[in-house]
């Protein structure tokens, strides 16, 4: 459920995100990126080199993002379930997470904070609230993705997000959730701010059918 409810293009026309034209900023911090990654013994100094030499003189998004993608990072692990029979804690006020390469996700019974602050460096943000622990009747989500990762939420009945604050530079908000029912109650409001520099926002419920989510079955 979201109250915006129009999916719009920040004026990219039919180019993609990857043929996007980098910009000195963008070079830099790809640089750094490869200079850290050689640092922790992931590149050799001729890799080191030659990437180096290709971040200075790349032109798009896409070949920036070529010279990252095989740098990876194990997802931050959920936290453990919380048993049924206990009562729920409270979840933590603000987390804050800064991380390069790889796939961020929030996925099970993760706990929900009443703050949220994500900057992602060369990688994408998946979070499903289907079965998060909701203790906050808020969630203040600011993010920062860079070199064209994608922020994707999954949501269930209840759950409001509100994008009027988040900038997206060159991809597509995309929000696939049904208008709620003016009597309908809401569990969480999700207010996002921040920006998306390459990538796409997407807003949708699982893959299923509401009417299976609504009845406790399982997606296909």
């Amino acid at each position: 459920m979201t109250d915006d409810r129009s999916s719009s293009s920040q004026g990219a026309g039919d180019v993609s995100a990857g043929d996007i034209r980098a910009s000195h900023a963008d070079r830099d911090e790809v640089v750094e990126i490869l200079r850290d990654a050689a640092a922790d013994g992931r590149l050799t100094a001729e890799e080191l080199d030659d990437r180096l030499a290709l971040a200075l003189n790349a032109r798009t998004f896409g070949e920036l993002a070529l010279l990252t993608r095989d740098l990876p990072v194990a997802p931050l692990p959920a936290p453990a379930p919380v048993p049924r029979a206990e009562p729920v804690r409270p979840g933590k006020d603000v987390v804050e997470i800064n991380q390069r390469f790889g796939t961020l996700r929030r996925i099970g019974p993760w706990e929900v904070p009443r703050r949220l602050d994500i900057r992602m460096h060369g990688g994408d943000v998946k979070l499903d609230f289907t079965q998060a622990v909701i203790s906050h009747a808020t969630l203040d989500l600011d993010v920062y993705l860079s070199i064209g990762g994608d922020l994707i939420m999954v949501v269930r009945p209840g759950i409001v997000v509100a994008t009027h604050e988040l900038a997206v530079g060159v991809g597509d908000l995309k929000v696939r959730v049904p208008k709620p029912g003016w009597n309908e109650p809401v569990e969480l409001r999700v207010n996002v701010s921040g920006r998306v520099r390459g990538g796409d926002v997407v807003v949708r419920y699982p893959r299923r059918t509401l009417g299976q989510w609504m009845r406790g079955e399982s997606a296909l």
